[in-house]
């Protein structure tokens, strides 16, 4: 068993002390103990370790709560841009209402025509049935079956149906509606019948050797005492005849797009129907020849044809 002597340990600690007490008292005032360095650097480089994740800390702060203020402020500006944004669609919708019914007064106040502004409230092209739609006008406003219906450009319908308050309107593209009709430019005379929104309307009942050209303005004749003389209806798109027959094909391109129509007039009396000499001032809209010529040109403003008093 090993014994320790004690006496052995003091004198070797005191050996190793003297030089350690020695090196001690030879140092300058202030001078850090050689034996304390270590320490001092270790706590240095962790104060300072410390202190960068403190500092990183508060500026990840710091940029959290900005990120979140610039977010609210973000969508605030979204919001308010919306607002804006929803805003001008209104103005715009406003101002081209107001365009579309300044137009349409202008137009009626030209005519002595007994004519009543009606909006369109529903509309049905794609029936099997029949291709109508409803106007917010009736019987109380003086609306009755089998009155015109027409824009300031051309030729809508008839009413087949009135109520109270409103009245169903026949398109002139149904299969149903046939509204007496000339050519324009040779006045031979036929009968419009329609087919379908997309496919437009046939002239019918032409003789073989009637005068019809592609490009030819078709316009009421005013003998079915439902539309006034001389209305627009639409442009002549094809003409064909067969081999043997004593009659011709003529497909019409109406000049109006009911699916386009927010209002439109409806013609309570035929008494003072001067139309066809206000319309003699109105261009056709759209140049119906050129888009069958040239399929993917725009809709342009038509320079002629336009409806002139006979």
């Amino acid at each position: 068993m090993v014994r320790f002597d004690i006496r052995k340990i003091l004198l070797i600690g005191i050996v190793i002390a003297l030089p350690l007490v020695s090196i001690n008292l030879q140092r300058e005032k202030g001078e850090t103990l050689w034996f304390l360095v270590p320490f001092k650097v270790a706590g240095t480089e962790i104060q300072d370790l410390f202190a960068s994740f403190r500092l990183m800390v508060q500026e990840t702060a710091r940029t959290y709560v900005h990120l979140i203020e610039i977010k609210k402020e973000n969508r605030a500006l979204s919001e308010e841009v919306n607002e804006l944004r929803a805003r001008l669609t209104d103005y715009e919708e406003v101002s081209r209402k107001s365009e579309r019914l300044e137009h349409m007064l202008g137009f009626r106040a030209q005519t002595k025509a007994d004519l009543l502004v009606a909006k369109i409230i529903g509309i049905d092209l794609f029936s099997q049935a029949q291709s109508t739609l409803r106007i917010g006008r009736g019987e109380t406003d003086g609306v009755r079956k089998g009155q015109a219906v027409i824009s300031p450009y051309g030729v809508v319908g008839t009413v087949v149906e009135a109520t109270g308050n409103s009245a169903t309107v026949l398109l002139l593209t149904d299969r149903y509606s046939v509204i007496d009709a000339r050519v324009q430019r040779s006045r031979a005379r036929g009968i419009i019948e329609g087919r379908s929104s997309s496919e437009g309307c046939i002239l019918k009942y032409l003789q073989r050797t009637d005068d019809v050209r592609v490009g030819d303005l078709i316009i009421t004749s005013g003998l079915d005492q439902i539309f006034p003389m001389g209305y627009p209806i639409g442009l002549v798109t094809s003409v064909s005849k067969r081999a043997y027959g004593i009659t011709q094909k003529v497909e019409v391109q109406p000049i109006v797009d009911p699916s386009r129509l927010e209002e439109i007039f409806v013609l309570r009396d035929l008494k003072n129907a001067d139309l066809f000499a206000v319309n003699s001032k109105v261009k056709i809209p759209f140049a119906l020849t050129e888009l069958n010529r040239h399929p993917s040109a725009e809709s342009r403003p038509l320079e002629s044809p336009v409806v002139t008093k006979e």
